[in-house]
């Protein structure tokens, strides 16, 4: 896969508490799969709707896949399409970005325009 930046979504609060221990280790459910589950730009809406519907006090965490390495790989999930999955603890020098995830009157997540 080409894509430079892919995400992950999180509890603000985890990732804050991630982020002062230099490395995200995964939620429960990345750790019962065995892989950080992240997604390419174009899969974050669809995400974002399938497993965080209407949560609020998310983020939204942009992570340069270049710099995960061999760790990172592309596996057939959702209706077969390939996925970005980490096979590791994620450092925090692979992430360029954090941003919130706030929900608009209707209870969508708002993304900013570098997502489609």
């Amino acid at each position: 896969m080409t894509d430079t930046l892919i995400y992950k979504i999180e509890d603000a609060v985890i990732w804050a508490d991630a982020h002062k221990a230099g490395a995200y280790i995964g939620s429960a459910l990345d750790q019962a799969d065995g892989f950080i589950h992240l997604s390419a730009a174009n899969q974050v809406r669809d995400t974002a709707a399938k497993w965080f519907g209407g949560k609020a006090d998310l983020v939204l965490v942009g992570v340069d896949a270049q710099a995960l390495g061999d760790a990172l790989k592309w596996e057939a999930s959702r209706g077969g399409a390939l996925f970005p999955h980490l096979y590791g603890p994620l450092p925090m020098s692979a992430v360029r970005g954090v941003a919130p995830m706030p929900l608009d009157q209707a209870g969508l997540h708002v993304f900013g325009a570098d997502i489609p």
